[in-house]
């Protein structure tokens, strides 16, 4: 072991001094470059700036335009769905037609996830509400509230069938009951079919007036306030259920 160790050392000391020679012979060379050379051609061991990947950057003008087309949608959410933006985008369909969500498996969860965006951090396939900016949940955006509304029965739509996060779906339905206390949007009230008898005139609380002379011969104005006496078996039961804590 110790042999090839020399063996190794022998040969490296043969080897440098030709790499040594080398190497001051490219530093000198570099030392004779103009320094404006080096200043329009760029270091040899980096790359120009240009050929670096960056990221695309918006105009001024773009930047502007979309700055002010948030805060305009911002303060009147509803002129979103009027708008050609929104026309070009989702056509005559609900904004969450069409989507799916990245599942593992051929069956879906049972629940939406928690929240699409964490802070600063958004998920990969953000549910229809989070991935657009411009749809504000808000109680006076009717036309947005419809589309999560079933027009049949008046439900608001499960969650698994509109994509939409669970945040974003309590958002819902609290903006549908503001909205539906407004008077923006209708609710239906379940019919009920009440019967004859719970309106009739027929029982002594609701019927006529029994005449005075009921009174003073000695009989109460209504029956129900007579002494009730209550069923001896029925006391019987309830003594012995709480014997142990009657004294």
């Amino acid at each position: 072991m110790a042999a090839s160790i020399q063996g190794i050392g022998k040969v490296l000391c043969r080897v440098s001094p030709p790499i040594l020679h080398s190497i001051r012979h490219y530093k000198s060379c570099l030392d004779k470059v103009p320094v404006r050379l080096w200043t329009q051609t760029g270091c040899p061991f980096v790359l120009p700036s240009h050929s670096l990947c960056t990221a695309p950057s918006l105009k001024d003008g773009d930047a502007e335009e979309v700055a002010e087309a948030l805060v305009r949608y911002k303060d009147r959410p509803w002129d979103y769905l009027e708008s050609e933006e929104y026309i070009e985008r989702y056509g005559t369909n609900p904004v969450w037609a069409g989507y799916r969500r990245n599942h593992k498996g051929g069956i879906p969860p049972q629940k939406t996830r928690k929240t699409c965006i964490r802070g600063d951090k958004i998920c990969g396939n953000p549910c229809p509400i989070c991935r657009d900016p411009n749809a504000i949940i808000h109680y006076q955006n009717v036309k947005l509230l419809q589309q999560f509304i079933s027009p049949y029965t008046g439900i608001v739509y499960d969650p698994t069938r509109t994509g939409v996060c669970m945040k974003q779906q309590k958002k819902l339905n609290e903006a549908i009951d503001t909205a539906q206390d407004h008077g923006l949007l209708p609710f239906q009230i379940p019919y009920v079919e009440f019967s004859g008898e719970e309106y009739s005139n027929c029982h002594d609380a609701v019927g006529s007036t029994p005449p005075p002379s009921s009174l003073t011969s000695g009989d109460p104005w209504y029956k129900w306030y007579d002494n009730i006496k209550p069923d001896e078996k029925e006391v019987a039961k309830v003594k012995k259920m709480y014997k142990d804590y009657l004294k």
